[in-house]
């Protein structure tokens, strides 16, 4: 669903250049020793030089540089940078479980670094306008930009300061660090089997129906597929990809049919539904870019059209709203509304 965008207040950045000053006991220092131009003192550096002035950075730079990237951060192409703070850094690595030593010694560094780096100056202005939109960074994968209100995320990073000017292009601040989806799973797949003794080591991983049960917004979601009798297959080894539509998705598909939510799950219809929502194969939001105006069979025999709408990616009419939430057994993308066979 789009929500309006608000314009996010413009934080403005002035770097001064102060002159070597003259004591201040020395009372014949001329006009020229102590002032600097207006130039000089309006004209911001660098990405690099501003991320650097502004102190709070510095694990973000150090990544910079180990990755070979602070060629294109002090270049002349203009370049939007997402930029984590260490803040959002040390938060990063303690939910990984690494250190900023094997952080920096990752091979994937680059990929991260990039994930965060759009072509291009994109201001504030213009962010707000791409609710629900997948944004291609110079990874080449997407972020996925939504707007609430006055809040404005870059997948589920919060976007606490816009606007820092550079000579180069734009730094806008978020408190999370952007994994790219199989850097995600490979980073949280150690992390989590680091954690894990061996009995729990050799359990099943996570399915799709493990991500619906993970959150309170799938209640419907999930009551309709037990109620299908659809859960044992979507535990099954896949890969599945699912959309999958939000409670609020189903209480706008209800009061359009004009029935309760106990009228759908005695429907002889449910399962039918809900497998119209469930392709097999694994179609990531990169997947469904590229598959744009194609049509996809899914595990109901009928076909859904992906299309990608000013941005957006689209399932038969429903927007995208979250995309690739990884499972064991596939991908789950959460959509805006129910989509109906024929």
């Amino acid at each position: 669903m789009k929500r309006s965008a608000a314009r996010i207040t413009a934080l403005a950045l002035s770097v001064g250049l102060v002159a070597a000053a003259c004591s201040s006991d020395d009372p014949e220092a001329t006009a020229e020793e102590t002032t600097t131009t207006e130039a000089e003192m309006t004209e911001p550096g660098n990405i690099a030089e501003v991320a650097t002035e502004a102190g709070d950075f510095t694990t973000l730079l150090a990544a910079a540089e180990a990755a070979g990237l602070v060629g294109p951060l002090t270049g002349t192409d203009q370049l939007t940078v997402f930029a984590p703070t260490d803040a959002a850094f040390a938060a990063a690595l303690d939910t990984l479980g690494i250190s900023a030593e094997e952080l920096l010694a990752n091979p994937a560094l680059a990929d991260i670094l990039t994930y965060h780096i759009v072509d291009g100056e994109v201001k504030s202005d213009a962010v707000v306008t791409l609710d629900g939109q997948m944004v291609e960074t110079l990874n080449g994968q997407s972020v996925l930009v939504t707007v609430d209100g006055s809040t404005v995320k870059v997948n589920e990073a919060t976007v606490t300061a816009v606007d820092v000017d550079a000579s180069n292009g734009v730094i806008h601040v978020i408190d999370g660090v952007l994994l790219p989806p199989d850097v995600a799973e490979a980073l949280l797949g150690s992390a989590m089997d680091d954690e894990m003794s061996e009995e729990e080591m050799s359990d099943e991983p996570a399915t799709v129906v493990d991500i619906a049960l993970s959150s309170d917004d799938f209640s419907t979601l999930v009551a309709a597929v037990t109620q299908a009798d659809l859960v044992e297959t979507l535990q099954g080894e896949g890969p599945f990809t699912v959309f999958a539509p939000t409670n609020e998705a189903f209480e706008q598909a209800l009061a359009d049919l004009n029935l309760t939510a106990e009228e759908l799950l005695a429907s002889p219809d449910l399962a039918g539904i809900l497998t119209y929502h469930v392709v097999a194969g694994e179609i990531t939001a990169e997947d469904a870019i590229a598959a744009d105006g194609t049509e996809i069979a899914t595990v109901n025999g009928d076909t859904i059209e992906i299309s990608v709408v000013d941005g957006m990616v689209m399932v038969d009419g429903a927007t995208v709203t979250t995309a690739d939430l990884m499972a064991g057994n596939g991908v789950v993308h959460v959509i805006d509304a129910v989509i109906l066979p024929g």
